[in-house]
């Protein structure tokens, strides 16, 4: 399969033509914020590999590479809180991608159970003693038990 992305060869080209040249990491992946496409709210942040970026625009549905699962990821594949894509940008130097989306059933998209991953708020000010933080969404939005049953959760220590 050849692959529709063009080779990066000037700073000009990268900034300011219509070519798709984006640029992964050195572990081959690239930072991708998620916002709902009718409130602006940060729903998540991901990375994806070539593959899912690929399959995200060939789908209209968002694919991450799970870094902690080592594979690629179709959001929503299990939990039925599938991403679709409303529109898909990418950043002035093409290393970084913004997702849009519309999120199918109850708009969830944290594996928690909260609405948006981005649930609780860090204390700014002062660092002295313990930070705590704050919950900013306090109502789950489903059970992650009753959607996700005894699958492994994806949080590493």
């Amino acid at each position: 399969m050849s692959v529709p992305f063009s080779e990066r060869i000037s700073v000009e080209q990268v900034e300011e033509s219509n070519e798709l040249a984006p640029k992964f990491d050195v572990n081959g992946l690239i930072p991708v914020v998620t916002t709902d496409h009718e409130t602006g709210e940060l729903l998540m942040h991901g990375y994806m590999n070539e593959t899912a970026f690929l399959k995200s625009i060939e789908t209209a549905e968002a694919h991450y590479y799970s870094r902690s699962r080592q594979a690629i990821w179709h959001k929503g594949a299990t939990s039925g809180l599938v991403q679709n894509i409303v529109e898909m940008r990418i950043d002035d130097d093409q290393d970084a991608v913004w997702l849009r989306v519309k999120v199918a059933g109850n708009g969830a998209s944290c594996h928690v159970g909260y609405r948006s991953c981005f649930y609780r708020s860090v204390p700014t000010g002062s660092v002295e003693g313990k930070l705590e933080l704050q919950f900013e969404e306090n109502d789950k939005v489903f059970d992650p038990v009753e959607v996700y049953g005894d699958a492994p959760n994806p949080t590493k220590l």
